[in-house]
């Protein structure tokens, strides 16, 4: 194993109970429920579609990783 990959997965384990804290806190409420978050519901199940969501988390994390991992 690379020493590199140590610090790296230190900060995914740190990010994620970052996150892990905040959706437990609400303040990720809001994700799933914007406009083009798609919804089913009828008799014999739900779909759930979140394509907008999935957009902002996509272009949030493209920015991070454009901002952080750049040399």
């Amino acid at each position: 194993m690379d020493r590199s990959l140590g610090p790296l997965l230190i900060a995914l384990g740190v990010t994620a109970i970052l996150v892990g804290l905040a959706a437990s806190a609400g303040w990720l409420s809001w994700l799933g429920r914007l406009p083009g978050d798609l919804r089913f519901e009828g008799r014999g199940g739900r779909v759930y579609v979140p394509i907008t969501s999935m957009i902002v988390v996509s272009l949030v994390l493209t920015v991070l990783a454009n901002l952080f991992l750049r040399r």
